[in-house]
């Protein structure tokens, strides 16, 4: 019952944290903040496990700001008292922001700083010679600037927080954190938040924590068939381009979607792909800058792009199995390095994702969970789809195989589209993919790496002293990846299945009916029904059980 749920004004919070949290809209705490806040302002040492999207940040960053509070009211003495490591840049900035948000009202007494981007240990100096009260980074940044003696934490620090623990060893940061451990005090409070225990995190526990109090909440780590629906179609290469063609072109996946594929190349193949028919889509992989990562990232959540075609090559732990079933290629032919830090399918937050569509069927068992995790979060609605070929069959068995837990049957259910009904689409598909060369491929990731040597802000005082060379690189021979063709960018009417017409454009199944009333017939615009499942399609073949459940949600 709701009504026995502990509140946040009943955590004998700060006025000034929980007027914060008022601001944020929330009304009242996710389960884990519930558990473990009250806990940590206990000074317990926690291990916490719930799964991706359930409030595990606010969960530690609440009980370490109100901490600080309590410390300022004797001490004066402006210190480092907490420190919080992260495996990726993303998640820093991430949680930087969000400690900012539940700071507000509260900013002059608790300042946080993020040193998880790759600047010079000199211009991060600055900042931590000012002794933020709350610091962020990675294990090996944060160890890099106390080998610099530009932090010193032995004697300060009260909080150590380690989130999305379960990457940290996977990520290579395991000496790291061991080597810094020795720089921290001997008695400090030890926080470790995590989506799964695997046995990196039981070497955290003996590591970290002293006589902890152990939370494993939500024992599935995907929410239930009522929040989240999961489907899978079994298709080979040129269907995968032709179902995603045909489910964005024709808008029967309505809301933000992440779209993952294997690699780098695939994912500029598949940008490419879409913008023959004038679909947008941004990319987001490891070989893109942290600055261009982050403000694609903050684009699509403030709706300037409705697709983001992303890799999580990087965001995999090393233990996963990588299979002999299907090895990733090593993406050396472009030669650009890829960051270490980078993990797309965690760390990152996406928000109001409605739909994740594997192009490419992820590798482990952990990496499906960790993408799919990237929509249905709280208590929003989201659906995932999977598209597999014959040599994924296996990976897709060891999926349904893992997720069956409790249940009867796996909840990744068969999508049975109808392919021969979009038969007619196929022509126009191998007419975009002979624009999408090798060629074209290699000449938009060149044009990317221009565009980002214009937008550098490392660069730009070079190019001041160096104008000549500016120039030379703005007015270099223009790039085209692929030829453009203008009569891909509409659909013509016959094309479009008759028992999608509706679905497509339900004014014309309504005018039509008006007509045969005899009722003069009036453009109107189609509400959005709230709570819908955002993938129409599913609706349209998944079967009637579905579509009463949906049309019921």
């Amino acid at each position: 019952m709701a009504e026995d749920r502990l509140l946040f004004h009943e955590m004998s919070l700060d006025d000034r944290l929980v007027k914060a949290v008022a601001d944020l809209g929330w009304s009242q705490p996710t389960l884990i903040q519930e558990k473990a806040i009250p806990l940590a302002l206990e000074g317990k040492d926690l291990l916490a496990r719930a799964r991706t999207g359930s409030g595990k940040t606010a969960a530690y960053a609440i009980p370490m700001i109100q901490r600080i509070l309590d410390a300022k009211q004797t001490v004066q003495e402006q210190d480092v008292r907490a420190l919080v490591l992260v495996p990726t840049k993303e998640l820093g900035q991430q949680v930087q922001t969000m400690v900012r948000q539940l700071t507000a009202y509260c900013s002059r007494d608790v300042r946080v700083a993020d040193i998880s981007a790759k600047a010079d240990l000199s211009a991060q100096r600055p900042v931590l010679m000012e002794k933020p009260d709350v610091i962020v980074g990675t294990p090996s940044r944060v160890l890099a600037h106390l080998s610099a003696q530009n932090l010193v934490l032995h004697s300060s620090l009260e909080t150590l927080v380690v989130d999305e623990a379960d990457l940290l060893f996977s990520f290579g940061f395991e000496s790291d954190l061991k080597n810094l451990l020795c720089h921290l005090p001997k008695i400090y409070q030890s926080l470790v938040m995590s989506a799964t225990l695997s046995e990196d995190v039981q070497s955290l526990k003996e590591l970290l924590l002293h006589n902890p109090v152990t939370l494993k909440l939500q024992g599935s780590q995907l929410p239930d068939d009522s929040q989240l629906q999961q489907f899978s179609l079994r298709c080979e290469e040129e269907d995968k381009f032709l179902l995603l063609y045909t489910l964005l072109k024709l808008r029967l996946v309505q809301g933000k979607t992440l779209v993952f594929v294997s690699d780098v190349e695939r994912c500029y193949r598949l940008k490419l792909f879409l913008e023959q028919f004038s679909i947008p889509a941004c990319v987001l992989n490891a070989e893109l800058p942290l600055q261009s990562r982050s403000h694609i990232i903050t684009q699509f959540n403030q709706g300037f792009y409705d697709y983001i075609i992303a890799t999580d090559e990087l965001g995999l732990p090393d233990s996963a199995p990588s299979s002999g079933k299907r090895k990733r290629k090593a993406d050396s032919r472009a030669g650009k390095s890829k960051d270490k830090e980078f993990g797309v399918s965690r760390g990152v937050d996406f928000q109001n994702v409605a739909n994740v569509i594997n192009f490419d069927f992820p590798a482990s068992v952990d990496s499906y969970i960790h993408r799919v995790g990237r929509t249905a979060r709280a208590d929003k609605m989201g659906t995932a789809l999977s598209l597999v070929s014959h040599t994924e069959a296996e990976l897709l068995a060891d999926v349904e195989q893992a997720l069956i837990g409790a249940h009867d049957d796996s909840p990744l259910k068969p999508y049975q589209f109808k392919m021969e009904e979009i038969e007619g689409f196929r022509y126009r598909c191998r007419d975009a993919m002979r624009s999408v060369t090798k060629q074209a491929v290699k000449e938009a990731r060149l044009k990317e790496i221009k565009q980002e040597l214009l937008n550098s802000e490392k660069l730009k005082t070079y190019f001041e002293d160096n104008p000549r060379d500016l120039q030379l690189l703005r007015h270099d021979k223009d790039l085209h990846p692929a030829v453009i063709k203008p009569h891909l960018r509409n659909v013509p009417d016959y094309l479009i299945p008759e028992t999608l017409k509706s679905t497509v454009n339900p004014l014309l199944l309504r005018r039509r009916r008006k007509k045969k009333l005899g009722v003069a017939s009036k453009p109107t615009f189609k509400k959005s029904v709230q709570g819908k499942n955002p993938l129409k399609s599913f609706r349209y073949s998944a079967g009637s059980s579905r579509k009463t459940k949906s049309n019921k949600s």
